[in-house]
């Protein structure tokens, strides 16, 4: 299976720059994987796809504000992005730099706020270790200083607007670095009116990072390794996902994100184990899914770990008859875009 095998043609206008007005004024492509079939209607009206008994597993993970702005002690500007905090003493964290100069041990970036941050090493793939100090209050000067990390394909820098608009409504614990997209189509009162029809709602966590961007640099499918994110699985959660199985009821994941966290933890009989570590599992086509039944998504690049995940679950050939229809019909794309629901 070769990684070109996922390329499809997208206008450049169809990539949403800003969100909508309402988080829920979105448009909703279904894909009904029995049938074949194909529909669209608004996101507001996604409790018509709910049935009573149904089980929504929602990603709670909250998105820091990553991206920071520097200067080398000689002068060189660098622009510091943290992926992800290292389990250490002090404040330590994997990041990406990005500098006129290529970065090395030892180098010392002086950042706003009177924060100081020392380049450790080599970290995962095309990343770097730093340790910042002082570490005392760490947090509330990434939400003073920081900028939201928005994706690359938003080609514009993050307003204050996206510190709310690109969390979702039930963002809890912070440590991601890009949203769980498919999240942020729902409002307090669509998810109250949904947990009224007899669907429960339970979060679990996965704190999304720099790998949902990362291009896949190897020509065969199989070849290509994941980043591995942080995620948490409470028992109350896993206990849901295990009774809906046992009464029949579906398991509908909202997000890749939530998806690859379930079948991470998912026996091969397909019962969650609560718990929490690092997940690194990819799917792709050919992947037998044990835990979800339906899947909320947003549309995704082409080439990428995301898109392969989603033709896996809705089968290649309906997926991409699924994305030509959704280019025929103008819908907007990634993750200020519009969703679909696959099952």
């Amino acid at each position: 299976m070769r990684v070109d095998d996922f390329s499809f043609d997208l206008p450049p206008e169809l990539i949403a720059q800003e969100p909508l007005e309402r988080r829920d004024a979105t448009r909703l492509m279904t894909v009904d994987r029995l049938r074949g079939e194909i529909g669209e209607f608004p996101f507001r009206e996604i409790i018509r796809l709910f049935r009573p008994g149904d089980l929504l597993v929602v990603n709670d993970t909250r998105v820091i504000p990553a991206r920071f702005f520097g200067a080398k002690e000689s002068g060189g500007r660098v622009e510091v992005f943290l992926e992800r905090r290292l389990p250490s003493e002090g404040e330590q964290w994997q990041c990406l730099l990005r500098s006129s100069k290529p970065s090395r041990a030892g180098t010392r970036i002086l950042l706003p706020g009177g924060v100081t941050a020392e380049v450790l090493g080599r970290g995962e793939g095309d990343t770097w270790r730093l340790s910042f100090s002082p570490v005392s209050g760490f947090d509330e000067w990434m939400e003073l200083h920081g900028a939201m990390p928005l994706p690359p394909y938003i080609k514009r820098s993050a307003a204050d607007a996206d510190r709310e608009r690109y969390q979702t409504v039930f963002a809890r614990h912070q440590g991601a670095v890009a949203a769980p997209t498919a999240g942020l189509h729902f409002t307090s009162e669509l998810l109250e009116e949904i947990g009224a029809q007899g669907v429960e709602i339970a979060p679990l966590t996965l704190h999304v990072g720099l790998g949902t961007f990362m291009p896949v640099r190897v020509e065969n499918v199989e070849e290509h390794r994941m980043h591995r994110e942080r995620f948490s699985i409470s028992p109350a959660t896993a206990d849901a996902v295990n009774s809906r199985k046992k009464s029949g009821g579906r398991v509908i994941a909202l997000g890749t994100t939530v998806c690859r966290t379930l079948e991470h933890a998912a026996g091969d009989d397909g019962t969650v184990t609560a718990g929490e570590g690092e997940t690194g599992i990819f799917i792709y086509p050919g992947y037998r899914f044990r835990a979800v039944d339906a899947l909320v998504t947003n549309f995704h690049l082409p080439q990428s770990t995301l898109l392969m995940l989603a033709s896996a679950f809705a089968g290649k050939e309906l997926l991409f008859r699924a994305y030509q229809e959704a280019v025929a019909r103008r819908f907007r794309f990634f993750s200020y875009g519009d969703a679909m629901f696959i099952y």
